[in-house]
């Protein structure tokens, strides 16, 4: 097949213009449900179409690691595979938009969350009964058709009977241990800890199984084994994935309390407003002074956190030296990964240069 690789220095989500192949795999995709949900009613394809929004900007990482796991596992360029992995945006979409819902997250990438996006189209419209309420209702059945448009993707991506057969005990993996890792998340929010050591303990469980496994390692290894990639690669797919899955998601830590709104397209220090006891939440009460504790505990979760609440945090956050560690904890992580990377048997091709770019993709970003 005649090379689709873009010229040397594109980005790696742009080799053999995976992202482009993507779009238009889940385009066709949720055209094709968009008719069958007419037939419902004309007035059901308002789901696809928030479906589409909600897909429409997404990164492309996870689809990029299983592609790309499956490649240098000697898998072909092939169109099956694209749509094997644009089956993740699908997963990927329903997990965001049940987040935001239990997050209370008015924004996703800068545009109203989904709920909101049901919410608002009842409130202008005056239909009876309570806005907030059509939202969840809205919001809920968005997700669990996503889940089911997940399955129905993966299944049909033309990807013969025996590379499903060998992909799918992963792919079933990764769905289960996401909602459980998801469920942990929720559960850390509410349990009465205090010992900040036993949170960065839990907050790193989460890490592995709500973000590590999902994003990167467990993408890899569906496309791997699809390829029939032996026991000795999916191990070191599978050390290459968790320790880049790891560094990614603290990376995602730090944006959520530091990065700029403009690029990351939620309000500045959401995460502080919804409490969320990430591992630089643990690391900062494991080195405050009581002091500072206690403005930790006062501030973090309040809702109606005002800028200068999410200052003083940060400043906080700061002083007590657990930016500088998560940041340490980041390039130990990337370094694991490409100690990983370099030590791999990758089948000939791009593969290996287009994962090393995307270890830099995964945690040097802004957004």
């Amino acid at each position: 097949m005649t090379s689709l690789a873009p010229s040397a220095g594109s980005h790696p989500l742009q080799a053999e213009h995976l992202r482009e192949r993507v779009d238009t795999a889940l385009q066709d995709f949720l055209a094709r449900r968009s008719l069958e949900l007419a037939e419902v009613s004309p007035e059901c394809v308002e789901i696809t179409d928030t479906v589409s929004v909600m897909t429409s900007a997404g990164k492309r990482l996870r689809p990029a690691f299983l592609y790309w796991g499956w490649r240098g596992a000697g898998g072909e360029n092939c169109e099956a595979a694209v749509k094997a992995a644009a089956a993740l945006e699908l997963f990927q979409a329903a997990a965001l938009i049940h987040d935001d819902l239990i997050d209370a997250s008015d924004l996703r990438r800068g545009m109203p969350a989904v709920h909101k996006r049901f919410e608002g189209r009842h409130r202008e419209q005056g239909w009876n009964g309570a806005s907030e309420a059509f939202g969840l209702a809205g919001a809920v059945l968005a997700g669990d058709l996503c889940l089911v448009w997940t399955e129905e993707l993966f299944s049909a991506s033309g990807l013969s009977a025996e590379q499903l057969l060998r992909a799918r005990p992963m792919f079933d993996t990764m769905r289960t241990e996401l909602l459980g890792g998801q469920y942990l998340d929720v559960l850390s929010q509410v349990l009465p800890e205090k010992d900040p050591a036993v949170m960065a303990e839990r907050a790193l469980r989460v890490i592995r199984f709500k973000s590590a496994k999902y994003s990167v390692e467990h993408p890899l290894l569906i496309g791997a084994s699809a390829a029939g990639a032996d026991d000795k690669l999916l191990a070191v797919y599978s050390e290459f994935g968790l320790a880049l899955g790891e560094a990614f998601q603290l990376r995602d830590d730090v944006l959520g309390v530091f990065g700029d709104p403009a690029t990351t397209g939620k309000p500045a220090g959401d995460d502080l407003r919804e409490g969320k006891r990430t591992v630089l939440v643990a690391r900062t009460l494991q080195n405050s002074t009581p002091t500072q504790a206690a403005t930790v505990h006062r501030l973090l979760g309040d809702p109606a956190l005002d800028a200068a609440g999410v200052e003083t945090l940060r400043q906080i956050i700061v002083e007590t030296g657990a930016v500088t560690q998560i940041e340490q904890m980041i390039a130990s992580s990337t370094t694991r990964a490409e100690s990983a990377l370099a030590g791999a048997d990758l089948a000939e091709g791009p593969a290996r240069d287009v994962l090393a770019g995307l270890v830099v993709a995964a945690t040097a970003r802004k957004q």
